[in-house]
């Protein structure tokens, strides 16, 4: 038996239909109010429970061999920033106890590369460049970071905990939608006047999800692995998404202070009102840096595949429309 958490979310679902494929019995465990329709159909088991309530977690792990901790609170904006370290590095401390406590055999951790450092002169990083937790953008960056040294704390201690680090994920099944996938429907919505000076690693979900399921085959326990593909810059993301819809590119090219001082603006009414603001001040600070990754490690060592962009792409916006996500 495979638990999967976070199995209803973008990355998550996609892990279960993986495992699913390899003919393996998959439990998810789901918070009571989550959208379930990533589920809907599948031959899982569902157990409820949330990652901040320790004893809901046991039945969850009762019979379990592989765990798959990929749930997390992935806001860019809230305003009770604790409730960001509660869920995604006390919520991974008390999956661990408890998979810790059911002798599981194998444990992959969902990390981001948002945990990792950048380097000075844009150049793609790897597991291995440096990163101050005091120079990190935001909370979820933070609450990602703690995590992730929850995550290697345990491995020290005898856990089999492997850890993956997934770039910049795309395709269907992106509900909420995430960031990148809010930006495609910005696009096809005609939303995207303008750009940034920005870049990004892309990836293919499913390939997300295949580099899960082999490092819990091959992974080496204690060790990161970035899952990514290709870094691109924003401008090239819009102009291959032109490419693939017909839809015109943006042409013109913001300074970083514009969208800086409009999401100042909209993040401070957003303390007042209570309602998130449409483009936080965190996310547009993260767009003044290039965040270009390197995955030859999880190629070379897990087989991790590199589906071209353009395919993860073509099927987010067919996904996006077929959904009503975009208008007419």
């Amino acid at each position: 038996m495979d638990l999967v958490t976070g199995g209803t979310g973008f990355v998550g679902s996609h892990v279960v239909r993986a495992l699913l494929e390899k003919q393996r019995r998959v439990r998810c465990l789901v918070r009571a109010g989550s959208r379930r329709e990533n589920l809907e159909g599948l031959p899982v088991e569902i157990v409820v429970g949330d990652l901040t309530d320790a004893a809901s977690l046991v039945p969850a792990l009762s019979g379990v061999r592989t765990v798959y901790h990929v749930a997390a609170d992935y806001r860019l904006w809230t305003r009770n920033p604790h409730e960001l370290y509660r869920a995604n590095a006390g919520g991974t401390d008390n999956v661990l106890a408890a998979a810790s406590a059911a002798g599981v055999d194998r444990v992959v951790y969902t990390s981001s590369v948002a945990a990792l450092g950048l380097t000075r002169d844009g150049s793609p990083a790897d597991e291995e460049t440096p990163v101050e937790r005091s120079r990190i953008i935001g909370h979820y960056k933070k609450s990602k970071y703690d995590a992730e040294r929850v995550a290697l704390s345990w491995a020290s201690r005898g856990l089999p905990v492997v850890i993956v680090n997934p770039s910049t994920p795309i395709g269907e099944g992106d509900i909420k939608p995430t960031p990148t996938g809010q930006l495609i429907v910005d696009f096809l919505n005609r939303r995207m006047p303008a750009y940034v000076d920005t870049g990004l690693n892309l990836v293919d979900v499913r390939d997300v999800a295949a580099g899960h399921l082999a490092a819990a085959e091959r992974g080496r326990v204690g060790e990161r692995y970035i899952l990514g593909n290709r870094d691109m810059t924003l401008r090239e993301i819009l102009e291959t998404l032109a490419r693939l819809t017909g839809l015109p590119a943006p042409r013109v090219r913001l300074p970083h202070w514009i969208p800086l001082a409009a999401a100042a603006v909209a993040t401070g009414a957003a303390r007042v009102t209570g309602r998130p603001p449409r483009v936080s001040l965190e996310s547009v600070r993260m767009s003044t840096h290039r965040m270009f990754f390197d995955a030859g490690k999880a190629v070379r060592e897990l087989g991790l595949p590199q589906t071209p962009v353009e395919e993860a792409l073509s099927r987010a916006v067919a996904w996006f429309r077929e959904k009503g996500y975009v208008g007419r």
